[in-house]
Order: structure tokens, then sequence, then C-alpha cells
């Protein structure tokens, strides 16, 4: 298995964006001294009460600075938002500021918040967020003309065009960093498969649900004649600590307190609960409605095993039957919950670092 650092950079109460920043980079420090195989960091717009990171490209360039072989990524640039050159661009500096160790990944944006203040939009801000998963795929492939060989490159998409572009950078990584998308959908699925890009999911698709859709992006990758194998990647709350009751004690008011002001779902946001629960009925998503329904009850959340807590032997086996359940081979930990203690947060780190990874290293789910 491969284990990845992910923050969502999330708002804590009592400290200031400069302060939650370094404290960042010190997770991300002890997380490349024990060996974690990535970090990765969302790009999140427009909502102060949750994330605090607005650009992917000042958390691998910060990254960058405190580690030696972690491999670091956006997950990922929201591509519709940008001019997609200017990614190739960022991708190509970063790639280089790092060494060989960026992982670029992309994604659509489900909020529509995020489209509200952006102006350079082709079409109207309701178009562009209708047409956001045919954009994001459509930088899949100018990702692999800019930079394939010789140069200049030209590019004929159905909504950006380029033509004799000379790149000031190339990419370290021949011909480019790994590139993944995190979706559930199907033909979203079909795509990259054949492309030779990673993904992944969230809690909030029950495992089972999850399996049969991994199952056959896993037929067509290896129908795509791919050499290595596709890593699928799984976000979940992760707290660790020497026993069982140490664990929860100091992970439940946190995790309670992700969901209800962070993600605003529960009681403590109706409204966006009932947009969530209904959106996912919409599709027919009865099991993802569920769970949204019942967060953040963490008792319900650990009976299901959708977030790992306890000691280093429990939290191994928690993704382990994860793993095996969901098909998913790389577990995309969140860490930094709530307000939890500075120390509290480090431990947990490090735990699973030392007493985790060994255990689950060797394990392969597919």
């Amino acid at each position: 298995m491969k284990f990845a650092h992910f923050s969502h950079v999330w708002n804590r109460p009592g400290m200031t964006p400069a302060d939650r920043y370094d404290q960042l980079w010190r997770e991300l420090t002890l997380a490349d001294e024990l060996d974690f195989d990535f970090g990765f960091a969302v790009e999140h717009h427009f909502l102060p009460h949750e994330s605090w990171m607005t650009s992917p490209t000042v958390f691998c360039t910060g990254g960058a600075q405190v580690t030696k072989k972690i491999r670091l990524g956006p997950m990922g640039y929201i591509a519709p938002l940008y001019d997609p050159i200017r990614i190739i661009e960022e991708t190509a500096v970063l790639d280089n500021v790092l060494h060989g160790r960026l992982e670029l990944g992309l994604v659509s944006g489900i909020v529509p918040e995020y489209y509200n203040h952006y102006t350079h939009f082709l079409g109207s801000r309701g178009e562009t967020f209708e047409q956001r998963r045919e954009m994001t795929l459509e930088v899949v492939s100018l990702v692999k003309a800019a930079f394939a060989d010789p140069e200049p490159f030209s590019f004929e998409g159905p909504f950006h065009q380029y033509k004799d572009v000379r790149l000031s950078v190339k990419a370290q990584q021949n011909p480019h960093p790994p590139m993944w998308i995190q979706s559930r959908d199907g033909p979203t699925l079909r795509f990259l498969a054949q492309e030779g890009v990673h993904t992944g999911y969230l809690l909030f698709l029950p495992r089972t649900d999850a399996a049969p859709r991994y199952q056959e992006y896993l037929r067509l990758w290896k129908e795509a004649g791919h050499q290595q194998k596709p890593n699928i990647g799984y976000w979940t709350l992760v707290h660790v600590d020497e026993t069982d009751e140490l664990a929860e004690e100091k992970a439940r008011p946190n995790i309670e307190h992700a969901f209800s002001q962070v993600f605003g779902v529960g009681d403590a946001g109706f409204e966006n609960t009932e947009r969530l629960i209904k959106n996912y009925e919409k599709r027919g998503e009865w099991g993802s409605a569920e769970i949204a329904r019942d967060m953040p009850n963490v008792d319900y959340l650990l009976d299901r095993n959708l977030v790992s807590v306890g000691s280093p032997e429990t939290v191994a086996n928690r993704i382990k039957a994860a793993a095996t359940e969901g098909l998913f081979n790389t577990v995309f930990a969140e860490f930094n919950l709530g307000s939890m203690a500075e120390d509290d947060l480090m431990r947990s780190i490090r735990l699973f670092g030392d007493r985790v990874i060994p255990l689950l290293r060797d394990f392969q789910p597919y």
C-alpha cells in the first residue's frame, strides 16, 4: 500500500492563517521523515470557515523547502478556473523545484461558489460549471501534448486551442508528472483508465458501491496496456494513539468539529446537509445520502469503519479491511482535525508512520 498526508488546511480555532501554514510545513517535514509516499492538499475558494488553501502552487513550493523524499502535489488544481496553459507552466516549474517529485492532481470543483467570482470564463459561469468535467478532462490531453517532443506544440481541444507554443521550462519527469483525477463517475473512470490517470474517492461513497466501479477501472487500465499499476486513493480521517481509548478520546470532539463546523453537516449545518442528501438522492446514490444524513455521529462513522481511529494495530486493521472492501491502495489520511493540540497531532502522524505503515506496506488490495 501507499500513504499520503492529506490536508484540506482547515480553519483552526484560535490560529491565524500564517500560523496554520507554519504548522502544515511541520506536518510535512515529519511525514517526509517517516517515509510517507505523498503529501497532497486541496484548492478551495471563498469558504473561510472551511479551507485556507487557495493556492496549490504555494503548497507545493512551501513543501519543497522542508522535504527531501515525499512526493507532493495539488489534489488538485480546479482546472476550469484556469487558462490551462497556466497549469502546464506551473507543472513544469514545480516539477523542477521538487526535483522530479511532483504529482499533478486535477479536479473540476463541485462547489458552485468557486465559480461566482472568477470572470475569465469562456461562456457564462453557469455554462462553465455545467461543463467543468469536460474542461478538466481536456487538461489531461493538453498535458500530454505540451510535454511531448518535439517542440513547439500545438493543441486543438473542445474548449482551448494553442498554436506553436514553446515552453520556457520542461517538466523534469519524462514525459510528465503522474496525473490524478478523483472520480466516482463511470464514463470519467473509463477515460482515466485509458489515459493512465490515477484516481480515488472520498469516504462519502460507500465502499460496497465503490468496488464494482474501480474493478472496472482496473480492468480497463490493464486492457489499455499501461505498464505500472494504477493508484486508487481513499480519503478518510485518521487519528492514532497508544490505545483505542486514548485515540477515541482525542479524536471524537475533533471529528465532530470537522464534519459539523467545517463541512457544515448534521444539525449545525442543516441546510447544507439537506442539499447534500438531495443531490445524492437525485443521482440514486442512497448509500452516500445515508452517510451524509448520519454525520457527524462519530459512533456511526466508527461502527461503519468510515474513519480510522485507534491504536496502531487497530488503525492498520481498519485500513486493511476498508481497502479490501473498497478496492483502494493509497490512503489519503487527514490528520489535522478541529482544534486538536499539536502534540496530539504530531504523535498521531508519528505513530502512523512508525507503526501503521510497516504493518500495511506489503499489503496489496489488487
